[in-house]
């Protein structure tokens, strides 16, 4: 661009999505509002607004990839402060009690608590002359123009005590970032634009999260343990080092079996899974906080892209646009992917809605199909199933689990596609397919795992 796009973009959230969004935007427009009703400002660790920061988080492979181009020397960043940076295939993965082969991929992961790599992102962003952040302010409504064409305003009110009066933030692009709770299918359906339509994938997850002191017996910080929870095992867990002395452990249930936060109980959960070494690693090691939990009822994708039309001026990313079942650690990596799309319809002026509502959907299509055919293994999760397609992509992706448990090759194509630098396609590649022809031999009982 010779020129900026416009003089004014406002993020609406600032959390991961937003603060990447935010770091885009800074490059089309004069100045760059962020707005979010908590402090978030210097702020480490998990507050109100992300109350999923407590748990196990990665930033693997493609994310990390694009986060190296906006945020130069990120990676030395991390690995200066002592934060985990690691190999994504020489982590420690375990599928129906077997462990894959490990495999230097070349694909980085990063494994730091969430709040830290927030906090070290926003720091960069609000650091830049034309990003300014309105902490402690609360979305009221959008506004638009007559006939609700476009949308020109946001209403805004401080959440702190004793501050000034509701108020009127005027801008020439809106980013909703607000995740989740975003509350913009209200706001199409009031302006006569109807809601999208909704597609969930009923898990009834659960996560319970604890830190530990990092004991002397734990592995190397950037060997996470992950415990792939299975129909055999559904128990599952993320458990390694977030920091030179501390380690986290988070365990997960589906469908009502959740790990609980009595501290006896936690360690009763632990002591279920199929890997041994993590109750071993956490059973004397010395607890720093109680265990806390996080309940994720579906995954949810909003369908802006079939709306026949959109108000201009209004974009949506992130979990406001579709949130993906977080034991897939693939959340922050499309948000990254989302706002690269954002940069190449900026570079062509101000973006057309529905145009790049349908990029997202193109974006969103490959991981949404990764954890909905995964999470479609279980019996009782309940959403749109495809019976027979997810009966044979489930079964043969059974059997490269197993395969790869013995050929390490197989583990590095499934870290490319978990990574998402592969599609899902490249997994069907005839040199895997001689792989997973073998008969696979029947799982460890969980009795005999334990």
């Amino acid at each position: 661009m010779k020129g900026p796009v416009g003089d004014r973009a406002v993020v609406l959230g600032g959390s991961i999505t937003g603060i990447l969004a935010a770091r885009v935007l800074s490059e089309f427009y004069r100045e760059v509002m962020v707005v979010d009703r908590d402090q978030v400002i210097g702020v480490r660790e998990a507050r109100r607004g992300t109350p999923h920061a407590r748990h196990a988080h990665g930033l693997h492979a493609r994310g990390c990839l694009i986060l190296q181009e906006l945020f130069p020397g990120l990676i030395d960043d991390m690995r200066l402060a002592h934060l985990p940076v690691g190999d994504l295939g020489e982590q420690h993965w375990y599928y129906n009690a077997r462990q894959f082969q490990p495999r230097r991929t070349g694909l980085t992961s990063v494994t730091a608590q969430r709040a830290v790599l927030e906090a070290y992102l926003r720091g960069k962003v609000a650091a830049l002359p034309n990003v300014t952040f309105l902490e402690r302010t609360e979305l009221l409504c959008l506004l638009s123009s007559p006939g609700g064409t476009r949308v020109t305003g946001a209403r805004l009110r401080p959440t702190a005590p004793q501050t000034a009066d509701e108020f009127t933030l005027r801008a020439d692009l809106f980013i909703d970032a607000t995740g989740r709770g975003s509350r913009t299918p209200v706001w199409l359906q009031e302006m006569g634009y109807g809601r999208p339509a909704e597609t969930r994938m009923s898990i009834g997850l659960a996560y319970t999260t604890r830190l530990y002191r990092t004991p002397p017996d734990v592995p190397d910080g950037a060997r996470f343990i992950n415990c792939i929870a299975s129909p055999e095992f559904p128990r599952g867990a993320f458990f390694g080092q977030v920091d030179p002395h501390t380690t986290l452990l988070s365990l997960t249930g589906l469908h009502g079996d959740h790990p609980p936060t009595d501290p006896d109980a936690f360690h009763r959960f632990a002591r279920s899974l199929p890997v041994q070494d993590i109750h071993q690693h956490v059973r004397e090691a010395e607890p720093i906080t109680d265990p806390v939990s996080f309940r994720f009822p579906a995954s949810l994708r909003r369908r802006y892209e079939r709306l026949p039309r959109l108000p201009e001026r209004l974009l949506v990313l992130g979990d406001a646009a579709c949130s993906l079942n977080p034991n897939y650690s693939q959340g922050m990596t499309v948000a990254a992917m989302e706002v690269m799309a954002l940069r190449t319809h900026l570079q062509r002026g101000t973006p057309s809605p529905l145009a790049f509502m349908r990029n997202v959907a193109r974006i969103v299509d490959n991981p949404w199909f990764i954890s909905t055919t995964g999470d479609l293994r279980f019996a009782a999760t309940v959403g749109p199933r495809q019976h027979l397609a997810a009966r044979i992509s489930n079964a043969y992706i059974t059997r490269l689990h197993h395969a790869a448990s013995k050929e390490p090759g197989v583990t590095d194509a499934l870290m490319r596609v978990a990574g998402l630098i592969d599609r899902p396609t490249a997994l069907v590649h005839p040199r895997l397919l001689l792989k997973a022809l073998p008969p696979q031999p029947p799982s460890p009982s969980p009795q005999g795992a334990r």
